[in-house]
C-alpha cells in the first residue's frame, strides 16, 4: 500500500513538472504572437490553455483520491495538499500566458507593443522561460536551493517591470493612452507569472522542511 501511495505521489509530481513545461511553452508562444503580430499563434495559446486547466484538474482529482483512500498524516499529508496548491499556482501561470495572447489578438493586425518597449518585453519573456524551467526542476528534485534561485530570478522580472513603468512615465512617451494601458497590463502579466513561480518555490521549501523559510534561506513566509 505504501509503495502504491508513493507511486501515486510520483505521478502527481510528474504532472506538476509537465505543467511547468506547458506554461513555459505557452508564454513563449504568447510572446511570439505579441511581438510578431501573429494571430494564429495567439489563438493557439488561448485554445491550449484548456489542456493546462485539465491537467490541473487531474492533479486535484488524484490528490483528493489519495486523501480519501490513504488518509495520509504528517509529511505525506503535507505532500498531497502542497501539490494541490502548486498545481493552482502553475495553472495561473498558464492563464497569464493566455492573457498576453489575448492582448495580441485584441490589437491585431496592429502591433500591441510599441517599438520602445519591445526589447524589454522580450527580456521579460526570457526571464519567464528561466522561471518556468527552474520551477519544474525544483519540483522534480524537491530542491530548496533551486527554490531559492527562483526568487532571485524573479527579482530580475521585477526590475524589468519597473523599467516598463519608467518608459511609460517618461515625458518622451508618444504612443498614446491606449498603448500605455496595454503595456501596463502586459508587463503586469509577466510580473505575476514570476510571482506565481515564487509561490511554488515557497511551497517547495514548505514541502521539504515543514516551514516556509527564513531570511537566510531566501524565502519568506
Amino acid at each position: 500500500m505504501r509503495d502504491a501511495f508513493h507511486d501515486d505521489l510520483d505521478r502527481i509530481s510528474d504532472d506538476l513538472v509537465e505543467m511547468t513545461s506547458m506554461v513555459d511553452a505557452a508564454m513563449k508562444r504568447a510572446t511570439s504572437a505579441l511581438l510578431d503580430t501573429d494571430l494564429a499563434t495567439a489563438e493557439s495559446v488561448i485554445a491550449a490553455d484548456d489542456d493546462i486547466d485539465q491537467l490541473r484538474r487531474d492533479v486535484d482529482d488524484r490528490a483528493v483520491d489519495l486523501l480519501a483512500r490513504q488518509q495520509p498524516v504528517a509529511t505525506d499529508l503535507r505532500m498531497v495538499v502542497t501539490a494541490m496548491h502548486m498545481a493552482s499556482d502553475i495553472e495561473r501561470m498558464g492563464d497569464l500566458a493566455r492573457h498576453v495572447a489575448k492582448v495580441a489578438r485584441m490589437r491585431y493586425p496592429e502591433p500591441a507593443v510599441p517599438e520602445p518597449l519591445r526589447s524589454t518585453i522580450g527580456e521579460m519573456a526570457v526571464v519567464a522561460e528561466r522561471l518556468a524551467t527552474a520551477t519544474g526542476k525544483a519540483i522534480a528534485d524537491k530542491d530548496v536551493r533551486g527554490a531559492n534561485e527562483i526568487e532571485k530570478i524573479d527579482d530580475e522580472m521585477d526590475q524589468l517591470h519597473r523599467k516598463i513603468f519608467g518608459e511609460l512615465l517618461n515625458q518622451t512617451w508618444e504612443h498614446g493612452t491606449e498603448a500605455a494601458v496595454d503595456a501596463t497590463l502586459i508587463s503586469r502579466y509577466y510580473e505575476r507569472f514570476g510571482d506565481h513561480a515564487v509561490a511554488v518555490a515557497n511551497r517547495i521549501v514548505y514541502l521539504v522542511t515543514g516551514r516556509y523559510g527564513t531570511e537566510d534561506e531566501g524565502l519568506q513566509d
